[in-house]
């Protein structure tokens, strides 16, 4: 049976980050599990039209290799895949991915401080385990009765089907989120009816993108300093917009902006009431787009304020009781982002999973380790999302913990190290009181930031500044600590 230092679930951004890093620091025992046939995870899957970053592309890439050649201010999704790609290149992580090859089960064994990680091409162990999945994995497709009868063309936006040619089709797309408003003006002009099934009506911004001309690129990419500084711009731009979301008042002052936007790409009155939202901006995820109101209000377009009821034979049903033929369904509806699949295959030496010690509310400590779970940590975990900075951020705060907590291990021969539960609880606190006050929990809407026990499970109710600096320190005080060399237990004494 293969022993590995470190088995990494996933090769998305976070998984090929944590490789890297991973690498850099000496640790060079470690695997990368990959179900599908190439890496950049999501990036990699959503390939529907108009897929892009809605980050500032400057921002949206490792600080340890930085891309200093985006064609646009926000890149989009073929570009960002290559930037990925390139960057496992460079740091020679291929040959380190096991494509094809799925984590099944992992389980914590007590008695050998190690992980029994059975795949599907077998069983594997390691000392410590990173869970690099990432919310935004599974597409999540409601339950909708009837739905499985339907005769013509169904498929999530990130698994789109390319080979459908929705020219002259009848289509109905459910979802109104970040993915439908990239797509739905790329596909309007083609069908000959656009039936659009829209639960909550959505804050829609106008996109600051444009191509970067020739001489900008040049800039960026030779002139010493020039990617730095325009990151450390965009990442004080976006701090400062995080001060809206702990301030409500000043969120309601930049939606104003989008009253303002939807006036000027919707004239009519009637659909410009149905596209207003009734919640204070920031409470859902911001969206941007140019492009998406103008779509709507097109001749052909009809949105539907309400949920999808069912199916029967070709038509859809909506909650209101209107019914409406077409030709395709096409569900624009998010991930698995707070049941995250991953958790039913995490499990503890007592045979629980993370689901079972969650009960529909993910906890970490410091939103990347798990009381319960020794050596095993989660990227882009519960409690660390905000509405304002980009997954890269948050990401490298959490791979510095990581290998923190390491390396301290090695030097002091730990072989299992686990979060008190005390201390996680004291931390999940301090951040549901926090919580309170923000814009995602007194906005007025219901989110994914929301699990299914109604506890905001998702975001950090303070600035990324202060994220950075709380992972960036190992307080070994809030650690359960052991050596498989001694039988005793070394428990850190209480903080």
């Amino acid at each position: 049976m293969k022993h590995y230092e470190v088995v990494i679930v996933g090769a998305g951004i976070s998984g090929i980050g944590a490789a890297v890093r991973l690498s850099q620091q000496g640790i060079d025992d470690f695997v990368l599990l990959e179900k599908g046939d190439a890496v950049a995870g999501t990036w990699r899957d959503n390939t529907y039209p108009g897929c892009a970053c809605d980050v500032p592309s400057a921002l949206y890439s490792y600080s340890f290799a930085p891309n200093r050649d985006w064609s646009r201010l926000f890149a989009g999704q073929a570009e960002i895949r290559h930037y990925i790609e390139r960057v496992a290149g460079e740091h020679r992580i291929f040959p380190r991915v096991r494509f094809g090859t799925e984590m099944r089960r992992a389980q914590w064994d007590e008695q050998t401080h190690r992980w029994i990680i059975e795949t599907s091409a077998g069983v594997i162990t390691a000392g410590a385990l990173i869970a690099a999945a990432g919310p935004w994995n599974e597409p999540l497709v409601p339950d909708v009765p009837g739905l499985d009868t339907f005769p013509g063309e169904v498929f999530h936006s990130s698994r789109w089907n390319h080979r459908y040619d929705m020219t002259g089709k009848r289509v109905a797309v459910v979802g109104t989120g970040a993915s439908a408003v990239q797509f739905i003006p790329e596909i309007q002009p083609k069908v000959e009816a656009l039936h659009v099934y829209q639960r909550t009506a959505q804050w829609v911004l106008p996109k600051p993108d444009y191509a970067l001309r020739a001489f900008e690129r040049t800039v960026l990419r030779r002139v010493p300093g020039a990617h730095d500084a325009l990151r450390r711009v965009e990442y004080g731009l976006m701090e400062a917009l995080g001060l809206g979301f702990r301030n409500p008042w000043i969120m309601k002052v930049i939606q104003q902006l989008g009253k303002i936007w939807l006036r000027l790409q919707v004239s009519e009155p009637r659909l410009r009431e149905t596209l207003t939202p009734r919640y204070t901006l920031g409470c859902k995820r911001l969206l941007f787009s140019n492009k998406y109101y103008r779509s709507l209000a097109r001749p052909g377009v009809e949105v539907h304020p309400t949920a999808v009821a069912s199916v029967r034979g070709n038509v859809v049903v909506a909650a209101d009781g209107s019914e409406t033929a077409v030709d395709a369904i096409i569900f624009g509806t998010g991930f698995h982002i707070l049941d995250m699949p991953v958790a039913s295959r995490i499990f503890d030496a007592q045979g629980r999973s993370l689901d079972d010690h969650w009960k529909g509310s993910p906890q970490a400590y410091l939103g990347t380790t798990v009381a319960g779970f020794p050596n095993a940590f989660v990227l882009l975990g519960p409690s660390l999302g905000t509405g304002h900075t980009s997954a890269f951020t948050i990401l490298e705060a959490q791979l510095g913990y990581v290998l923190q907590v390491l390396t301290r291990a090695r030097q002091e021969g730990w072989t299992r190290v686990e979060p008190r539960r005390a201390a996680q609880d004291s931390f999940n606190t301090r951040v549901q009181k926090a919580l309170a006050g923000t814009v995602y929990n007194a906005g007025g809407c219901q989110s994914y930031f929301f699990d299914a026990n109604g506890r905001n499970s998702f975001n950090w109710p303070w600035s990324t500044r202060r994220m950075l600096k709380e992972l960036a320190a190992f307080d070994d005080t809030a650690f359960d600590v052991a050596s498989a060399s001694r039988a005793d237990v070394i428990t850190a004494p209480p903080s």
